[in-house]
């Protein structure tokens, strides 16, 4: 992966919940790579939405997440 992506990437799943960074930096960095474009990019996509949501989302506390993110959210949630 192109370095300064991956910087970009890692400095936005520094988020206000502890629970989140360690969650989203460990995918980031044990399973991205492996990931397919689409992928990757639901993944980046997720990574726009606010904490509340995240945390929703990933608890399965609601499904209502966005189409772009629902790649993600469904190997997060594996």
């Amino acid at each position: 992966m192109d370095e300064a992506r991956y910087k970009r990437l890692r400095w936005r799943c520094r988020r206000g919940v502890r629970e989140l960074d360690i969650l989203l930096t460990r995918f980031l960095e044990e399973r991205f790579d492996s990931l397919d474009g689409e992928t990757q990019e639901s993944f980046a996509n997720l990574l726009e939405c606010q904490d509340p949501d995240l945390m929703d989302w990933l608890m399965e506390r609601r499904s209502d997440y966005p189409d772009s993110c629902a790649n993600a959210v469904r190997l997060l949630l594996n």
